[in-house]
């Protein structure tokens, strides 16, 4: 599976606004991505940034006005709008909203805009209460109404010192949305829910400590952005995690295996796949203190009790309901890999089992590489050679693409 950027065009609009100098970076990480960047600058801002600036990062033309007036001025518009794959413009000011929502066309910009049959999306950038402004706002409206997509904007200091919503959404959250939006458009997913856990539940012990493990999350979160890069309308269940979720994902926030257990079960009611890649503990405090527990006290002994099955719960349901039509689990193991994954296969009534020696130390839990090990139901398995946990994920999903 490739980066569903990959050999897109890419029409870049920058419009007057000081957040200009930021867009410079995003077409740098769009380029990168592997994505065909034609920029246009509006007049106004050029005032702010060089076309050079632009063609240094993209290696491609940087348009404004004047080839609007050029030798093929008649075509050149045309030629933008047609060919592109997508019309991203970041920054975009009031002005040019206003513009876009009333079909004016008075520079390259809006017109290659007109001429577009690709889908559009839109990143905000303006001082505090312009973007509150009732004109804005219905601007926004029809432009919505027109299936425009809105990046943005947050709250933050503007450049005039005031602090409100306008401000420009950096270059890397841009970038995942703009993944997102072009998955959506060719993913072979497209119209199918796949439901994903991630991470390592917490056990309250008591009001300040709980029991835990060392799963940093990594592998979900790279299973659920390459299955929104297929298309796929992803739900992500996650415990406690340094990561940011990929743009696009329905995040369901979790502390507690039983918390899983709920969000797992009431998701995947009507999923067409589950990955469950989360390390979910499998024992917890039998009892939980209400109070902190004083270091002076004399001893400690804890009583663990076992927490529910999560698989082996949607086993039962799935031979009553048939969902989740596919289901994933994971193995996370230190000896006796492939006979603990096969038993585990089994029992849970699994399509596939991924199993990995979280012993490796370039694999498992808290690095970003993976050795692992496929188990499918029909008996047969595949070993994977050490690889990045975004090309495992690709691999996965890829197995999910031909099954769905």
């Amino acid at each position: 599976m490739t980066h569903p950027l990959k050999d897109k065009i890419v029409l870049l609009g920058v419009t007057g606004s000081i957040a200009a100098y930021k867009a410079v970076d995003l077409a740098s990480k769009l380029t990168q991505s592997g994505a065909l960047v034609d920029v246009i600058l509006t007049p106004a801002a050029e005032k702010f940034v060089s076309p050079l600036t632009f063609q240094s990062v993209t290696g491609r033309k940087t348009y404004t006005d004047a080839d609007l007036w050029g030798g093929e001025g008649h075509v050149t518009h045309i030629g933008l709008g047609r060919h592109g794959d997508l019309l991203l413009i970041a920054p975009v000011t009031a002005s040019t909203l206003a513009k876009l929502a009333h079909g004016i066309a008075d520079n390259l910009l809006t017109v290659a805009a007109l001429a577009a049959h690709c889908p559009l999306a839109l990143a905000p950038a303006m001082d505090a209460g312009m973007f509150d402004h009732p004109a804005t706002q219905e601007n926004l409206h029809i432009l919505v109404a027109r299936s425009a997509h809105v990046i943005g904007p947050v709250e933050g200091r503007m450049a005039s010192g005031l602090v409100g919503l306008g401000r420009f959404m950096e270059p890397i959250d841009i970038l995942g949305y703009v993944r997102w939006l072009m998955g959506q458009q060719e993913g072979r997913l497209k119209g199918k829910k796949v439901v994903i856990t991630a991470g390592g539940t917490q056990e309250a012990l008591d009001p300040v400590r709980y029991l835990t493990n060392r799963s940093s999350g990594k592998q979900g979160y790279a299973i659920a952005q390459a299955a929104l890069d297929e298309g796929a309308q992803v739900v992500l269940i996650s415990a406690p995690t340094a990561l940011t979720p990929p743009a696009g994902a329905s995040q369901i926030n979790i502390r507690s295996s039983a918390e899983m257990l709920d969000a797992v079960l009431r998701e995947s009611a009507d999923a067409d796949a589950l990955i469950m890649a989360a390390a979910v503990a499998d024992f917890r405090p039998a009892h939980t203190s209400k109070e902190k527990i004083k270091k002076s006290s004399a001893s400690l002994t804890l009583e663990l009790e076992a927490t529910a099955d999560i698989l082996y719960s949607i086993a039962g349901i799935r031979e009553k309901t048939g969902y989740p039509k596919r289901v994933v689990g994971f193995a996370a193991e230190t000896q006796a890999l492939l006979e603990n994954a096969a038993a585990k296969l089994a029992a849970k009534k699994l399509d596939l089992i991924v199993a990995n020696d979280v012993c490796a130390p370039d694999a498992g839990f808290e690095v970003d590489t993976n050795r692992v090990t496929l188990l499918f139901a029909d008996g047969s398995n595949q070993s994977l050679d050490l690889m990045s946990k975004q090309d495992v994920a690709a691999y996965l999903i890829s197995i999910l693409v031909g099954w769905l």
